[in-house]
């Protein structure tokens, strides 16, 4: 059947375990959670010697995975069999490997936890074996989160933690570090390291452990674009050019046209009160005034023209475009279309 995580991890927790676990999708973090807290506690650690077994995909095939899951426990209610990186399985793929796994999926041994963690892609639904997961297993699918979902799960992350953060700490994140949410979750517990009492996760802090800088940072960019802020983008610029591998155009030119793409959204609004803009733009209340600020900066002509600047700039970072040019190059240039 098919679950999410969060029901997946509530029902863990709370000691149920299923036969078999089908996790597939492009979103790696889930996975690895759910794979992690069964690898973890689903036995008791004397147990784990003879009755936990743990293999990668590209060292075995279904034949050989199966032996393993058919085996009886020892000296235990249950084994565990954790299948790492599933989608390598040399024969998964193929018509007998398949039907190998098809047959032992509708008749499991009770008493064996199978865990195929089945990365960056998912099975065929149309397939027979697919359709057999969905109706006698347990079939995680993630799929990555748009940017916009960011913060707000940067936020219930965080509270799980049994801390809180502000808006602009969870912004600044998700900004600095997209929608990867390994790096996210890595992020965020090095900054709780610092800290055994509950706390508020705040810009200053984010800017200490992650390494943003307070003053030389995507955000602080667009904001000074959004102001026009000539000499203020020029400076944070140059600080890019001058840490190139720190500060990669692409992710910064993303950013600008994400930016200059709300504005278009903004102009075109009937209604512009905070509550209809924020959910247009889905974003946070507390952000609209900053884009009413620079939907006055920049008319709905000349914010046009900014997108288009930003979409050829993306295509010479990405060498779409003819000639050689430097990410600092590239971004200096480009704020200067920007703002004048």
């Amino acid at each position: 059947m098919a679950a999410t995580p969060e029901s997946v991890l509530k029902d863990l927790k709370a000691g149920k375990y299923a036969p078999i676990y089908f996790l597939q999708g492009d979103e790696p973090f889930y996975i690895d959670q759910i794979a992690q807290y069964i690898e973890k506690n689903a036995l008791a650690e004397h147990e784990k010697g003879f009755n936990q077994v743990v293999v990668y995909g590209k060292d075995a095939d279904v034949n050989t995975i199966l032996t393993h899951a058919r085996r009886f426990p020892m000296m235990a209610e249950r084994q565990v069999v954790i299948v790492k990186e599933a989608q390598n399985i040399t024969d998964i793929n193929r018509e007998g490997g398949q039907k190998l796994l098809e047959a032992y999926v509708k008749n499991p041994l009770p008493s064996t936890i199978l865990v195929l963690s089945y990365k960056y892609k998912s099975l065929d639904k149309r397939k027979s074996l697919s359709k057999a997961l969905e109706k006698f297993a347990v079939v995680v699918s993630t799929k990555k989160m748009y940017d916009n979902q960011v913060p707000d799960w940067v936020k219930k992350f965080v509270k799980e933690k049994g801390h809180t953060i502000t808006e602009k700490a969870a912004h600044m994140l998700s900004e600095f570090i997209g929608n990867n949410l390994e790096r996210l979750s890595g992020e965020i517990e090095k900054i709780l390291l610092n800290f055994k009492e509950k706390s508020e996760i705040t810009d200053e802090l984010v800017q200490k452990y992650v390494g943003i800088s307070k003053d030389y940072n995507a955000f602080e960019l667009q904001k000074a674009i959004a102001v026009r802020d000539t000499l203020k983008a020029n400076r944070i610029v140059n600080y890019f050019s001058a840490n190139p591998k720190d500060n990669p155009a692409i992710p910064v030119i993303a950013l600008l046209f994400a930016f200059f793409s709300k504005l278009l959204l903004v102009h075109h609004a009937k209604d512009k009160s905070d509550r209809n803009l924020a959910s247009i733009l889905k974003i946070n209340p507390y952000f609209v005034k900053e884009y009413l600020a620079a939907s006055r900066n920049y008319p709905v002509g000349k914010v046009i023209e900014n997108v288009g600047h930003i979409r050829q700039a993306d295509l010479r970072a990405k060498g779409v475009e003819g000639g050689a040019y430097s990410d600092g190059e590239l971004l200096k240039e480009l704020v200067f279309r920007l703002t004048h």
